[in-house]
């Protein structure tokens, strides 16, 4: 089973490196993009696990590891 993992930065969190993006867009002539946020995504394979599991366990790997849940929103995709 493939799943993947989605994590942003909650509204309202500074993003400097989704500005320099912004900025870099502009820079290279790409007129009329608004505000860049950057998030990260995680491509997981899981074995001998039923969807529920999946999720319960891919739900576990965010709130210790994959994000920091008191800036960062993340969400579950099982492929």
């Amino acid at each position: 089973m493939k799943a993947r993992v989605t994590v942003t930065l909650k509204t309202g969190v500074l993003d400097p490196q989704g500005k320099a993006i912004e900025n870099g867009l502009a820079s290279l002539g790409f007129g009329g993009v608004g505000e860049v946020r950057q998030g990260k995504v995680f491509d997981i394979a899981l074995s001998d696990r039923d969807a529920e599991k999946a999720r319960a366990d891919l739900s576990a790997m965010c709130e210790k590891l994959l994000a920091n849940t008191v800036i960062e929103n993340y969400a579950i995709e099982i492929l």
